[in-house]
């Protein structure tokens, strides 16, 4: 059975890989990448304009593919700094005090923009929405992320907390509901709670892809419990990931907002409501359930379904590697070299203060419970 430390190395680690894989034919449909490349795509993969990915567009100024990770990477090793500073359970300020500053103030190697500066310049307008709301206007963290675009932009960098809560998913899902508070409202902090506690629920002994889809239908609502209900019983019906492209899209389209032009999102995309959900989550957890919780196969359905592909592979690849499906060797060297990136040293980080908050936990639980024994509380008939 994999340790914490294996599970907490493999969800981190094949997160970054399935980010890698999955850039360079982001936004595309399974036929355009299969056009594209001659076929599925089978790893990693060059730039979809090649050479011109410096002024070709929609991709400019951003190298996509080559083993290259995107902001989903940057935001979750981000996060894993602010655990590793905090070393205790998160909310929404700290956000505010620790990751806002991070973004806008320390230099590292951006791998898309081949060049050392702020992650500032590299992370979405959803993402820069944070700085706007907690460094610029002073908002109440809890509630900062009342207005913003409501996209995977929370959801996609919340495996750190459902690393930290392993093996308890309603903790998972209760703190990334608080953390993505300063960041997504509506169906995009739902799903950073229920990507959580997928990937809390993997960590457990003996875990399954479907027991970990059943501890996301206990604790989702609205659409994005339907949506999750909805794909991944799509995805029981198939054997491999290449026949599930298709019927996995079309299972979560009802509740997706995007519509079916990736690239030029309908009047309604977006937008807040108790109807709808992402995309992103259900189909990576589709993508987990059809490849029988095998990593390669998961990432590589979740790469050539297309779409917003880097962050379905990253979800997809957070929770096959918690399961302990290997993350093939390869790849992630490949990507921690062309990244410029120590893929492992945030997962020991991450590991340490998973134990440390654990240990915090059991000990704040006993005085809990020796103050309430003292209330009369325990024991009590009445």
């Amino acid at each position: 059975m994999p340790s914490l430390d294996e599970r907490v190395t493999g969800a981190l680690v094949g997160a970054a890989v399935g980010d890698a894989l999955g850039g360079p034919v982001e936004g595309y449909s399974p036929e355009q990448i299969a056009e594209r490349h001659g076929g599925r795509v089978h790893g990693i993969v060059g730039p979809w304009h090649g050479d011109e990915w410096r002024t070709a567009r929609p991709i400019a100024p951003y190298h996509k593919g080559d083993g290259h990770v995107t902001d989903d990477t940057l935001m979750t090793h981000a996060l894993v700094r602010v655990y590793a500073r905090v070393r205790d359970h998160l909310d929404a300020h700290a956000i505010a005090d620790h990751l806002v500053p991070d973004l806008m103030t320390n230099p590292r190697w951006i791998p898309e923009l081949e060049a050392e500066t702020i992650p500032l310049h590299r992370i979405f307008l959803a993402e820069k929405w944070l700085v706007a709301r907690l460094h610029y206007g002073h908002v109440d963290p809890r509630e900062a992320g009342v207005g913003n675009i409501v996209n995977c932009g929370a959801a996609m960098y919340m495996a750190p907390v459902g690393l930290v809560n392993a093996a308890h998913p309603a903790g998972a899902y209760a703190e990334a509901l608080d953390v993505a508070g300063a960041h997504q409202s509506s169906y995009g902090r739902e799903a950073a709670g229920v990507f959580a506690a997928a990937v809390a629920a993997a960590c457990a002994p003996g875990a399954t892809p479907d027991s970990v889809v059943a501890a996301c239908l206990s604790l989702a609502k609205d659409g994005t419990r339907e949506a999750v209900e909805k794909v991944c019983e799509e995805a029981s019906r198939h054997t491999d990931v290449e026949s599930a492209l298709r019927p996995l899209r079309e299972a979560v389209a009802p509740y997706d907002t995007v519509g079916p032009d990736y690239r030029s999102p309908s009047l309604g995309a977006r937008r807040p409501s108790r109807l709808h959900a992402i995309e992103e989550l259900p189909v990576a957890l589709g993508m987990v359930v059809a490849a029988r919780g095998d990593f390669r196969h998961a990432v590589l359905g979740a790469v050539n379904y297309g779409r917003d592909c880097d962050s379905i592979a990253t979800m997809a690849g957070a929770v096959t590697g918690a399961l302990g499906s290997p993350v093939p060797e390869e790849w992630a060297k490949t990507v921690a070299e062309a990244s410029r990136l120590d893929l492992w040293e945030p997962a020991a980080a991450l590991t340490a203060v998973a134990r440390e908050v654990f240990a915090r936990d059991v000990e704040r639980r006993r005085a809990h419970e020796r103050a309430f024994a003292r209330l009369g509380g325990a024991g009590c008939s009445d």
